[in-house]
């Protein structure tokens, strides 16, 4: 005896329908678990917080947010070639360090755009410095990302302890940091307008360009992107300068913000960065990274430490929740990664 086809399962020539998928798994397929964990921050927040949706801390929000979201940027370079840098928060450090260093050490002898030209200059390039050491080590030497960028760091938070001693340098030039740190222009600060104008080269590089195509080819089949003809070496190297560059800004923002050079700057920003860009979509195996979610991923963390500082939320539960809010984003990961094979 036949058995009659499933009218609701075949077409009539045969083939199988795939089933229906619901838009909730549509939407987490296609942007992961961000737009979830955004609700749901908003809706507790909101309940445990009147102050929390007012205009000034939201405000207040997006000002303190700029520096994670820079970070998080050169963070997803990185992870879109399938690796990752730890060594961030030494970047941040050491910009402080050393461009605090150059401009007290300058003196009244020179003006104070003399000095604060000259320190930003000397600070960027003591970050790219640690950008390009991560990079020859990892496409050259072809150490791994993980034993690379951990070592930089070390050596980066050395020499910025070894500069300062631990103490902070102070007598920074009162217009760096009433530009940079303070500054205003159309009724924004001035870190905001840097991170406006950072976006939009990054959605240049991403979508419009030769590299942000190479970066995400070497991240999703290097071998494939070896034969195509793509430098994976070069590829490599520029995206682990590029992100030591993004955090390195981020390191003159925050010096400019505290008015100080301070060697404990971004202590814990590399694993923030990295819950960012996770929980944002972007794959910790490569190839798949969308600027505009990162910048969302970033206002996310901060939107969540936002919230905590509210409701009263201890400094050593905030970070218990940091770490579960990784967890959480890498298991997600992992289970939009089985399904989208599964679709295949």
């Amino acid at each position: 005896m036949r058995s009659t086809p499933d009218l609701q399962s075949a077409t009539p020539q045969g083939e199988t329908k795939a089933p229906r998928q619901s838009w909730w798994l549509r939407l987490f397929l296609r942007l992961g678990v961000l737009p979830f964990l955004l609700a749901a921050a908003v809706a507790i927040f909101a309940l445990q917080s009147p102050q929390f949706l007012t205009a000034d801390n939201l405000f207040n929000l997006l000002r303190q947010s700029v520096y994670l979201i820079l970070v998080s940027l050169g963070q997803m370079l990185a992870l879109a070639t399938g690796g990752f840098d730890l060594s961030v928060g030494t970047v941040i450090a050491l910009t402080s360090v050393v461009s605090a260093t150059v401009m007290t050490s300058l003196g009244p002898e020179s003006t104070a755009i003399v000095s604060i030209v000259l320190g930003c200059g000397a600070g960027l390039m003591a970050g790219l410095l640690l950008g390009l050491c991560n990079g020859l080590g990892v496409a050259v030497a072809g150490v791994s990302p993980f034993i690379m960028t951990l070592g930089v760091q070390s050596i980066g938070l050395g020499i910025a302890l070894a500069l300062t001693g631990g103490v902070p340098v102070s007598g920074l030039p009162p217009m760096f940091s009433e530009t940079l740190g303070f500054g205003v222009v159309l009724g924004l600060p001035m870190p905001v307008w840097v991170v406006i104008a950072i976006f939009v080269l990054m959605m240049v590089l991403m979508n419009r360009t030769a590299t942000g195509i190479h970066l995400l080819a070497v991240g999703g089949n290097s071998k494939a992107a070896n034969l195509s003809g793509i430098s994976i070496r070069r590829t490599y190297l520029l995206a682990y300068v590029l992100c030591a560059l993004l955090a390195s800004v981020a390191g003159l923002l925050l010096t400019a913000r505290v008015d100080s050079g301070e060697a404990n700057l971004g202590a814990s920003i590399a694993l923030e960065s990295i819950a960012a860009c996770v929980i944002a979509g972007v794959s910790l195996r490569g190839g798949v990274a969308r600027v505009e979610n990162v910048v969302l991923g970033a206002i996310f963390i901060g939107l969540v430490q936002n919230g905590m500082n509210l409701t009263n939320v201890g400094s050593y539960m905030q970070m218990v929740v940091l770490g579960v809010l990784l967890i959480v984003a890498v298991v997600a990961d992992q289970v939009r990664h089985r399904l989208m094979r599964a679709d295949q």
